[in-house]
């Protein structure tokens, strides 16, 4: 049933998508709102996160809705979708190329389906339970690094919370110097997908929110990665804080991570 249903949420991401580039070059800075430091919204946004929870309740009526900006706010006591209509959303309105719909649908608050929907390069990552990981039905796996020395790592800047700042930068140099580098796309469900597709060999950020990480955490696991909080624990959904990382590296990767946030 999730398999039908993942099909169908995958083509709604497709049309919502097609709404939210058509108006790419339409947004003024006179339709941008912000929710906080550094934190925006638009009509995009809002309008999205309608289309999408329209669609939605179509495929499981039964089912609640988690969503960034709270247009449905009623929990099921079964399904839960997490929504984030436009992951990147200061990207975005820059008209820089780098901003997606994330869905993450869970079941008694575990999670069962990711979708991540890249639109730029119109790549649509997805998985359900037990069925494996995929990008525009393809198979996809998360990278087989062994070494820390030998990977990729993305991050995200923090912009609203800066009172863990001085560890952040710590850590961050420290792995400018043991990896062949990091890199700062600006949408944490994108970094996600491509830790899933072998991209990026880790991921790792604080002060997010869970319909930032539902479906990339989700479809990296079903990719075969390793999904935790900073100290090595399981509250990466609603923790705030979240590892991603091919299996190979991950110990180093955790324990580098923890030194800095365990302080």
């Amino acid at each position: 049933m999730l398999n039908s249903v993942c099909v169908k949420a995958c083509e709604l991401t497709e049309k919502v998508g097609a709404f939210i580039q058509s108006e790419l070059h339409t947004i003024s800075s006179g339709d941008i709102e912000s929710k906080g430091k550094n934190d925006f919204v638009s009509y995009v946004d809002k309008t999205a996160e309608k289309l999408l929870i329209g669609g939605l309740e179509k495929l499981l009526p039964a089912a609640g809705f988690i969503a960034e900006e709270n247009t449905r706010s009623n929990r099921g006591s079964t399904y839960n979708w997490v929504i984030d209509p436009l992951d990147g959303t200061t990207n975005f309105i820059h008209g820089l190329p780098c901003y997606s719909i994330s869905l993450g649908l869970l079941e008694h608050d575990i999670p069962v389906m990711g979708i991540v929907n890249e639109l730029n390069l119109k790549e649509c990552f997805y998985a359900v339970e037990n069925s494996g990981a995929f990008c525009n039905k393809k198979p996809i796996r998360v990278s087989k690094p062994t070494r820390l020395s030998e990977s990729l790592i993305a991050t995200g800047f923090p912009y609203t919370d800066f009172d863990q700042m001085d560890q952040y930068m710590n850590l961050f140099r420290d792995l400018m110097e043991k990896t062949h580098g990091l890199r700062r796309l600006g949408s944490a469900a994108v970094d996600l997908a491509y830790v899933a597709c072998g991209r990026f060999d880790a991921f790792y950020e604080y002060g997010l929110k869970p319909w930032d990480v539902a479906g990339g955490s989700f479809i990296v696991q079903q990719a075969g990665g390793t999904i935790s909080d900073f100290k090595g624990g399981e509250n990466y959904l609603f923790g705030k804080e979240l590892i991603a990382c091919t299996p190979g590296i991950y110990r180093e990767f955790q324990t580098i991570v923890s030194n800095y946030f365990l302080v």
